[in-house]
């Protein structure tokens, strides 16, 4: 039984990540396996660590998170459902390893 449920939710951001190219695979194939998209395995892996981790669930209740820099490149939804710019544009731009891995996704 796979530990993570997959349903819809209602709103999305994109936003720009690294990971290792063994974690990119085994996203792909972790989808592939609960026949969704990896954005999906991602936002639901993300969601359940937050949950289970209660050393970050006392630190949400701290003044601290309230107090957080940004460090994702989020690109909210336009008006007309097209994604706009960064929010945040001080990170460095993909290195051509994760490139491949986009072109390879997207193909």
């Amino acid at each position: 039984m796979p530990l993570l449920e997959i349903a819809q939710t209602r709103r999305y951001v994109s936003a720009m990540i690294r990971i290792e190219d063994t974690t990119a695979q085994r996203i792909d194939q972790y989808a592939a396996f609960l026949k969704t998209t990896a954005d999906e395995v991602v936002d639901k892996a993300m969601a359940y660590v937050f949950t289970k981790d209660k050393d970050f669930q006392e630190f949400l209740e701290s003044p601290q998170a309230a107090h957080v820099p940004q460090s994702l490149r989020v690109r909210q939804p336009g008006q007309n459902g097209a994604a706009s710019e960064p929010t945040n544009c001080s990170a460095k731009p993909a290195k051509s390893s994760e490139a491949a891995h986009d072109s390879r996704a997207r193909g």
